[in-house]
């Protein structure tokens, strides 16, 4: 059954983008009418912040292959916070971004609720990118190309090791879909890292609905429920420009409702997080709103 309640949870990160404004993402989505757009679907809405952030202004950015590393921890651990206390009050986390380095943070959170109750979580990670990189292999040393890796344990012990426990969710359950774009020295470790990986050939040649019914399998074999991890640029940049690394070809308007409407329909989605919005590059908002559009079908909204 799905909760009544949702507790929605900005994370304005940028220190691990490579361009700035994406910390404006939250704000844009909230603008958007994410609260009045959620609450026709009859649920209720707590909007409960932004979670503390430091201004790359005030900070140097430290390792080059791990940049502002200590800051994006920091900030994790409290996403992560507040994602398992929401969780724990019976509320669906809904985690609005910033740059996709607080999904160390989301999914550490949702993680750890499960992992108290002795269960596990399945994850689907919808992405124009692997973000699977680690410091070593990283070409620009940017973090928002490494949570997928560190959940799945890989990376700096700071974000793979947040509550103590890696990795957070098992391989046979992770799942990457809409991937495009991967760095050279990346392949290799999504390749031995045992995830399921669902490309835009995939998508090209089986379809949205097959692969996602595969996804969703994957997702939810033995595990108590699945997480949602969105990056808006899995969507072609036609439909939603306002990201920071826009790569064409990427999923149709209708493939990424479809997306969210079959994880919806499972009933098993127990959290989720839309990530990468930017507002500085956006047209009229047009990709925030394309956000809430995602969201609302993933939570349950559809056309009759």
């Amino acid at each position: 059954m799905r909760p009544t309640r949702i507790a929605v949870i900005g994370a304005p990160l940028d220190l691990g983008a490579g361009r700035r404004g994406v910390d404006m993402g939250p704000s844009a989505i909230r603008v958007a009418d994410l609260q009045q757009r959620l609450g026709r679907l009859s649920y209720i809405v707590e909007d409960h912040g932004n979670v503390a952030v430091e201004q790359a202004e005030s900070r140097d950015s430290g390792n080059p292959h791990a940049r502002y590393l200590p800051e994006i921890a920091e900030s994790c651990r409290r996403i992560a916070a507040a994602v398992e206390k929401a969780a724990n009050a019976g509320k669906f986390p809904l985690v609005l971004g910033g740059d996709h380095s607080a999904a160390a943070g989301t999914v550490s959170g949702i993680a750890r609720h499960f992992r108290r109750k002795k269960q596990s979580l399945g994850m689907i990670w919808i992405d124009a990118h692997a973000d699977m990189n680690t410091p070593e292999s990283s070409m620009t040393g940017n973090v928002h190309g490494m949570p997928f890796a560190c959940v799945m344990g890989r990376g700096p012990r700071e974000l793979t090791h947040i509550f103590n426990f890696s990795p957070k969710v098992s391989p046979r359950n992770a799942v990457l879909v809409g991937v495009r774009d991967v760095d050279q020295l990346e392949r290799q470790q999504v390749r031995e890292s045992g995830i399921h990986v669902f490309t835009m050939r995939d998508i090209d040649e089986r379809g949205m609905k097959a692969v996602m019914s595969d996804a969703i399998r994957f997702a939810m074999e033995g595990t108590a429920g699945f997480h949602v991890s969105l990056d808006m640029d899995a969507v072609d940049p036609r439909e939603a420009p306002g990201v920071g690394t826009p790569v064409p070809g990427g999923l149709t308007l209708r493939e990424a409702h479809l997306a969210m409407e079959m994880a919806g329909d499972t009933g098993a989605l127990a959290s989720m997080e839309v990530v990468e919005v930017n507002p500085v590059l956006d047209i009229s908002n047009r990709t925030a709103e394309l956000a809430v559009q995602l969201i609302a079908s993933g939570l349950g909204k559809r056309i009759l």
